[in-house]
């Protein structure tokens, strides 16, 4: 079975998996796919996590492709460029891409296939071509100014003939299948046919990415001062010797027990303990209070989720991050007596051994140069952000979006993402979520035909944080796959685009099957919400006071009765919060299943 945020990805991988690759192979084609097919929401230079088990070992393993800041990418060297936020939009924000590596690290070492057989489907529709997607025209659309005033290497990829594609138009980009066909290639020489053979041709590409052709265009092109999400031009920090001293590795999975089950995330470098700290508040409390359809469930979720992400704040980055303190009973039954009858308005993280970072700007308003940027709001909501946020062409800005990211005329985005799932007739299970490098982040690179991405924004200026930009760490990434097991084994792999709301949708998925019992696509299909009473990961950084998310199907009486409590709530439209997809696997039959998001009529769900 696999699923994805779009359909041609899923039909990818599971073409693989019905010629007989395994789930490594299929995820891999179909993420090849989506840098293809979904560019406004993850790209070649841009990131992913994934959450992984083997037929042959159980155990969940992280896939950790999130490059760290350049070794140039000093707050110093951002405060003399006379900033003050890490842009939102432009080369400057760049973290070290991870993705590719990433997936051609998994396929080296648990897929089956070929590279070239692999990346086929890839080569395929970005040289003959594939109907766009109306948000990604859309996205275009609202970015089209930048791109003709200021990047015109974006405009002339993204823009053929002056003007943006519209929905449905075949666009093409023969520039990523020639780097592509120039990685396989790479290791075309060694024509050794045995497994050895396919290994060495593997990291033959990897390394024409790392020390090769793509780390020096990517060299050269970022050393030109160009427009940023700022407002103010300037050059990239990042380098080819950066792009050399960076592998994807693995790392062992975050792990709590939640109602039988254990959940499986990636370390405190991402956002996902936090989902793990969230269910260690709500484990004990009774079943009425998990059900997030009701005013009384909504509430006891949501004021959980604000005292776990407020803990992501000031403990989570890339160092020593004390899980175990964070996620015990002790801890955890401390921090459950401070959930009250009234929606809190404050950001209170708490105290363990190790010392927290200091506690981050919390501004409801930014104002970089003239008018206040306003609102933190969901990345995915028109309107939720303030009306400096474009709403893409099609949509209206009243009612919602179908659940992407809202991308303003300056670049930057918030929100973003794909996500893919997969699961074998072997057991092989696989969660992973690419995102960055979206074709609206920074100037396309001519001879690469993508473009950076900005996980840098995710990163204070300011000292003493847990997330201080640093040369060398990683960003706390907002990307979170989810790996659930039942008595050790693997029986669910999931996840959802969304930005700081991944986790907050999956929580409500996980809830609702586990404890309510819904069957997946009931869950991914049921009425979504979420806070928005914390710093917000995207540019520009600012929260909502007790803000909360909702979709209207919630009900007028529901929502009412959350209102009556303080939050402070923004209707989203019927469907417009999540954008989940899952893969199921029950060990005592081998039945398999999957199910995808409904919202907008692109993710999509198969099998055999």
């Amino acid at each position: 079975m696999a699923a994805s945020t779009h359909w041609i990805a899923t039909a990818t991988a599971q073409s693989v998996l019905e010629r007989g690759g395994n789930a490594f192979d299929a995820a891999v084609a179909g993420a090849f796919v989506l840098h293809v097919v979904e560019p406004h929401l993850n790209g070649p230079g841009g990131d992913m996590t994934a959450i992984f088990a083997t037929a042959d070992d159980p155990t969940p393993t992280v896939l950790m492709g999130q490059g760290p800041a350049p070794a140039r990418a000093t707050p110093e060297h951002f405060r003399a460029e006379g900033l003050d936020l890490v842009p939102g939009a432009g080369a400057l924000a760049a973290a070290v891409p991870g993705a590719v590596d990433a997936w051609l690290l998994l396929l080296r070492d648990h897929g089956t296939w070929e590279l070239a057989d692999v990346l086929a489907p890839a080569v395929g529709y970005a040289r003959d071509g594939h109907p766009v997607a109306p948000r990604v025209a859309a996205t275009i659309a609202t970015v089209q100014s930048l791109f003709r005033d200021h990047w015109p290497s974006s405009a002339d990829r993204w823009m053929p003939g002056g003007s943006a594609p519209a929905p449905g138009d075949i666009i093409r980009n023969e520039t990523w299948a020639v780097v592509l066909d120039r990685l396989v290639d790479a290791g075309a020489a060694l024509d050794a046919a045995d497994s050895d053979g396919r290994v060495a041709r593997i990291d033959a590409a990897r390394d024409a990415w790392a020390n090769g052709f793509v780390a020096e265009a990517v060299d050269r092109f970022v050393r030109t001062p160009h427009r940023h999400a700022s407002g103010t031009d300037h050059a990239g920090v990042i380098r080819a010797d950066d792009l050399a001293a960076f592998r994807a590795s693995y790392e062992p999975a975050t792990t709590a027990e939640f109602r039988g089950c254990t959940i499986a995330k990636t370390g405190p470098w991402g956002q996902g303990p936090a989902l793990l700290q969230t269910l260690r508040l709500l484990d004990p409390l009774d079943d009425a209070l998990l059900d997030p359809s009701t005013v009384a469930g909504a509430h006891t979720v949501v004021e959980a989720q604000k005292l776990a992400l407020a803990d992501r704040e000031v403990h989570y980055g890339d160092g020593d991050v004390p899980m175990d303190e964070l996620l015990s009973d002790a801890y955890s039954d401390r921090r459950r007596s401070l959930i009250g009858e009234r929606a809190s308005h404050e950001l209170r993280p708490g105290s363990v051994t190790t010392p927290a970072g200091a506690l981050p700007p919390l501004r409801e308003t930014y104002t970089p140069s003239g008018e206040p940027v306003a609102g933190v709001g969901e990345p995915t909501v028109p309107g939720a952000r303030g009306d400096a946020v474009a709403v893409p062409v099609e949509d209206d800005p009243v009612h919602e979006d179908r659940g992407e990211p809202i991308v303003m005329e300056t670049g930057e985005t918030r929100g973003d993402t794909s996500h893919i799932d997969v699961v074998d007739r072997w057991g092989n299970i696989v969660s992973a979520t690419p995102s960055g490098g979206w074709l609206q982040s920074s100037p396309t690179i001519p001879e690469l035909g993508f473009c950076l991405g900005t996980r840098l924004q995710m990163t204070w200026l300011e000292e003493g944080t847990a997330t201080t930009l640093r040369p060398g760490a990683r960003p706390r990434t907002t990307l979170t796959p989810t790996l659930v097991l039942r008595d050790g084994t693997p029986v669910m792999a999931m996840g959802s685009p969304g930005g700081d709301q991944q986790d907050q949708w999956q929580l409500l998925f996980l809830l609702r099957t586990i404890v309510g019992g819904y069957s997946p696509q009931q869950a991914i299909d049921a009425p979504a919400l979420h806070t928005t009473s914390f710093p917000g990961s995207f540019w520009p950084r600012t929260w909502t006071p007790g803000g909360l998310v909702v979709e209207d199907r919630l009900g007028d009486d529901v929502i009412a009765g959350l209102e009556a409590l303080g939050h402070v709530v923004t209707r989203a439209g019927d469907w417009s919060l999540g954008r989940l997809s899952c893969v199921t696997r029950d060990p005592a039959t081998g039945l398999l299943g999957a199910a995808a998001n409904s919202r907008g009529a692109q993710g999509h769900a198969t099998g055999r």
